[in-house]
């Protein structure tokens, strides 16, 4: 069986991250996303698989090349426009023979949950079988009725809280027969101009079909729609890596728990680094900090003498300076954090932090969430960042600078002070 593996998404609801890169690069636990994804379907020993590309695909081409270094043998296919998942699928027809799994390659799932839609699939033979998972806010999922045997008898997209009959969500993985090409061609756009997969599936339901459904276990599964969930998607994929020490650690260093160094790091005496955490090659720790748990610091990272990072994502060749505390924040790629820099997380009255996501302001039900910040942010000493502000790439925040709202992409916000002078008697 081949797998095919949509891969196109720009990803925008996770700028400024992604104006920089791909969603499915985006690294967890110090890989990209779509590697945990590609290491599932090869755990299923399918090897053969179909990449459908379109934002950024170069980049993803030069990461994973035809797939050698993974043990895949790994195609492209370029979908023109994103123009949905259906039309995604239409874009492989000529590259499949049989039966093919097909996955979203921005989620997070184990090798269990696609072995549960493989077995099946082989068990019952449906035009399509498809994996759902039960997710605890149903109206921002495509959620699937079934009948008595298990079988799908509808899918209803998106509904709101009280007409959401169930709360099993469509999980983004399936096995298609290639009855699912001539039912795509019979759709049409949705209301967004989007030719979606699961309109060609109501189509094959309508005449009779059998779609069945594979309920995954949520421990197995996980989407990641908002910044936010990115920490969650680090903390997922930390806590199932086998953890090992490649790098060098210093007499006086304390690593407590799950922690992995890789070769070519160093930990400083007097760091106190707890796991899980991952600590990436060449990166730089210490002297005298504290890593908390659910950290990863990614490659060439410099993290100074008495800095505190807690349960946060810290990307490629990103600086940051001495007494600086990050918490619960996403840190984008050649950053470079002044002294002193703080990212406050936890707000005055304890609420819920709020945060921009396309122009709508959007509860995360956290209480404690940082800062997002995109590649080649600079800070000066003692910058402060109220919680969920965004900062787009390529922005200067100055010297004792409080931001307290997003800033856009190639932003220099410094602070105006008026100096009185008096000569002294």
């Amino acid at each position: 069986m081949k797998a095919v593996v949509l891969a196109a998404g720009e990803g925008a609801r996770l700028q400024p991250i992604t104006l920089t890169r791909p969603k499915p690069l985006i690294k967890v636990g110090g890989k990209p996303i779509l590697e945990y994804c590609l290491k599932a379907i090869q755990s299923c020993r399918i090897n053969e698989i179909l990449m459908v590309v379109h934002f950024m695909g170069d980049a993803i081409r030069d990461h994973f090349g035809e797939g050698e270094d993974f043990g895949l043998e790994i195609e492209y296919v370029e979908q023109k426009e994103v123009l949905g998942t259906g039309n995604a699928v239409g874009a492989i027809e000529p590259y499949v023979v049989d039966d093919f799994l097909l996955v979203y390659g921005d989620l997070l799932f184990t090798a269990e949950a696609v072995k549960k839609v493989i077995g099946l699939h082989e068990k019952k033979k449906a035009a399509v079988t498809m994996a759902v998972v039960p997710v605890e806010n149903p109206e921002n999922y495509g959620i699937l009725e079934l009948g008595e045997e298990g079988d799908v008898k509808r899918i209803i997209e998106k509904p709101s809280q009280e007409n959401a009959t169930t709360n099993l969500a469509n999980a983004g993985i399936y096995i298609f027969s290639k009855e699912i090409f001539g039912k795509i061609k019979e759709t049409s756009a949705s209301s967004r101009g989007e030719w979606e997969i699961t309109d060609a599936i109501s189509l094959l339901l309508k005449e009779g079909k059998q779609v069945s459904a594979a309920e995954v276990s949520k421990e197995d599964w996980f989407d990641v729609g908002k910044p936010w969930d990115l920490l969650e998607a680090n903390r997922w994929a930390l806590k199932r890596m086998e953890h090992r020490v490649h790098g060098c650690v210093e007499n006086g260093a304390h690593l407590i728990g799950p922690v992995t160094v890789e070769e070519t790091a160093w930990i400083r005496s007097g760091a106190y680094v707890e796991g899980p955490t991952y600590i990436g090659e060449e990166s730089d720790i210490g002297p005298n900090c504290h890593i908390r748990p659910f950290t990863s610091i990614s490659k060439k990272v410099r993290i100074g003498n008495a800095c505190e990072i807690k349960n946060s994502i810290i990307m490629d060749n990103t600086h940051i300076g001495h007494l600086s505390y990050v918490g619960d924040s996403i840190i984008g790629e050649k950053c470079n954090l002044g002294a002193g820099t703080v990212t406050a997380n936890y707000r005055l009255d304890s609420g819920t932090v709020k945060m921009l996501v396309k122009d709508m302001v959007i509860d995360s039900r956290r209480r404690k969430l940082g800062v997002v910040l995109g590649d080649c942010v600079k800070t000066g000493i003692n910058a402060l960042f109220m919680p969920g502000v965004k900062v787009g790439s390529n922005s200067w925040v100055g010297p004792n600078i409080v931001v307290c709202r997003d800033l856009a992409s190639n932003t220099m916000v410094l602070l105006k002070q008026e100096i009185e002078e008096r000569k002294l008697n």
